[in-house]
């Protein structure tokens, strides 16, 4: 089985007390930005690769998604999905890389923070491309190629704890990274921006947006520290067509 934090206990608990996980989508950061690049949702079938706790599936379906797919690789995650579901919402666990849909299943795929976990964007393209009908739309945010770049994910700090720097290393050497996330151990896959956009492109999808989120001003003034969000991307978001 490919890797899966989210089912460690540890990591789990951790995760579920997250502003994201307690509060959906409201609680993630990135949220109104990618609300913003989501397609209209109406009447169409929608596939949502590492959807987790179910936030994105439930908004498509409150938007007049037809039906909506969920997959999942964790167990956990996907049972409390399930909890609020509707009819409408099917959720299947398995490894994103191990989807298997027939041609023109969807009309649209979304995916939030779930690609970094996974080596091959190549493959996902793949994938995504076979299930999604031409003129489909394909979504998705990951962690920014500069925040993963590295690996550690941590700021360098002088001697009296203030933040001097982010550091960006090996850039060009794409490949496995070990990151301290909640306290555990995590391995996430570094990827160049070239990788994202080239890949869809040789894939036959026509790039309709690309955003590096930042906080909202609201974060800025409440969240104590927030402001040093804008001293390196920590997130982009990409949105796409399929010719």
């Amino acid at each position: 089985m490919k890797q899966n934090p989210y089912d460690n206990k540890a990591f789990f608990e951790k995760y579920s007390q997250m502003d994201r996980s307690t509060k959906g989508l409201d609680g993630a950061g990135e949220w109104k930005t990618l609300e913003s690049m989501l397609p209209e949702f109406k009447d169409k079938r929608v596939l949502d690769l590492g959807c987790g706790f179910g936030w994105h599936c439930q908004y498509a379906i409150e938007n007049g998604a037809k039906t909506v797919t969920g997959i999942d690789i964790s167990e956990k995650m996907l049972a409390i999905a399930k909890e609020k579901t509707s009819d409408k919402i099917c959720y299947r666990q398995m490894p994103i890389e191990e989807i298997s849909f027939s041609e023109n299943s969807f009309d649209a795929v979304i995916s939030s923070l779930a690609f970094h976990y996974i080596e091959s964007f190549e493959q996902i393209v793949e994938k995504v491309s076979c299930c999604l009908v031409k003129g489909g739309d394909f979504v998705f945010s990951v962690e920014h190629p500069v925040f993963t770049a590295y690996g550690s994910q941590k700021w360098y700090y002088d001697e009296t704890g203030k933040i001097l720097h982010f550091p960006v290393d090996n850039y060009f050497f794409e490949g496995q990274r070990q990151a301290n996330f909640l306290g555990e151990h995590v391995t996430k896959y570094h990827k160049t921006l070239t990788t994202y956009l080239n890949g869809l492109i040789l894939a036959g999808f026509e790039i309709t947006g690309v955003v590096e989120p930042q906080p909202s001003k609201h974060l800025l003034q409440t969240v104590e520290g927030m402001e040093d969000e804008l001293r390196r991307p920590m997130m982009l978001i990409i949105s796409a067509r399929k010719k």
